[in-house]
């Protein structure tokens, strides 16, 4: 990251913190609801296979969030590696070209969130996460027979062939829903992303009620016991993203959420100053642990910071 890039954040943070602009730092953007596995967890707009975004609406969009002061874009779907898009003229866009025109629009980095089923070592975001629902039968259950299988090859051969501009490796990260199916898997899957030589770190986040998945929502006794074991592993070493700080705010329920601090734009172009989970009422259940994260860094909790810095700078 350049230095004036640097020297945004804490403007930024004067004007819509201290201030109270409440204009996003990051964009999640949604460019396609096709997706490759129908996973038990998800909602069901995330599979509807009906939606590829033109790249001139990607655009507009990409103006529009950076306008609003967001300079970190995550890119959604569906699965984002589908991504095609072919214009009146035959071109043929693919994840890639959405990367590249975000960074021609000004965002500082993109990350990606794929669920590895099929190769991606030619995706070019500045961070990769890997959706990663458990150890082997675990995974299994949320994603179905055979899942784990291909993830496992599929981020051997990131890690071997996906190189950035300099020729080193590209950073590439792991995330789990801790859900009903999955939560005797935590342990074992938080200590295989420790072993593996192929994963950096790991998030975890916690799943939320979207409608006809909440079944899968953890009691609050089985989260924060599960958050306790987190800490632990984290404290002895496992590469966990999230904060200490971010994590202790999950163990309660309904806390103040400050998701303004993310915009998002879903496949059908509905733009939301904070996340959709706030237009179905299941805020005081959220799962997502970026809202403990963002709670923390309001509260500018050492830890967080050190964590929001590791993973976008």
């Amino acid at each position: 990251m350049k230095f004036t890039q640097l020297c945004y954040l804490p403007v930024w943070y004067l004007k819509n913190v201290i201030f109270r602009k409440h204009g996003p730092l990051q964009t999640v953007l949604f460019v396609t609801d096709y997706c490759n596995l129908k996973c038990k967890h998800c909602f069901e707009m995330g599979h509807q296979c009906k939606e590829m975004k033109s790249i001139d609406k990607i655009r507009e969009e990409l103006i529009y969030a950076h306008s609003m002061g967001s300079r970190f874009l995550d890119l959604e779907g569906g699965e984002p590696t589908i991504y095609r898009y072919t214009d009146e003229n035959g071109r043929t866009y693919d994840i890639n070209d959405v990367i590249a025109l975000a960074k021609e629009c000004g965002f500082n980095s993109v990350t990606i969130t794929t669920n590895a089923q099929m190769p991606f070592e030619w995706v070019k975001a500045d961070f990769v996460w890997v959706s990663l629902d458990g150890f082997r039968e675990y995974h299994d259950a949320v994603r179905g027979e055979g899942a784990f299988a291909k993830l496992e090859e599929n981020i051997r051969r990131y890690h071997e062939l996906a190189k950035d501009e300099k020729g080193r490796p590209r950073r590439l990260g792991a995330n789990i829903a801790v859900n009903n199916i999955n939560k005797d898997s935590v342990r074992d899957t938080l200590m295989y992303v420790k072993d593996s030589p192929y994963l950096d770190s790991i998030a975890v986040n916690f799943h939320t009620p979207y409608p006809g998945t909440e079944e899968l929502m953890l009691s609050m006794e089985d989260r924060c016991r599960i958050i306790d074991e987190v800490i632990e592993l984290k404290k002895a070493g496992c590469p966990v993203q999230n904060s200490v700080s971010g994590l202790k705010i999950m163990k309660r329920r309904g806390f103040k959420k400050n998701c303004w601090i993310s915009n998002f734009i879903i496949t059908d172009g509905t733009r939301f100053r904070a996340c959709p989970g706030e237009t179905l009422g299941i805020c005081d259940d959220c799962g997502f642990c970026m809202a403990g994260e963002m709670y923390a860094v309001m509260h500018l909790k050492p830890d967080t910071l050190i964590a929001g810095m590791k993973l976008r700078l």
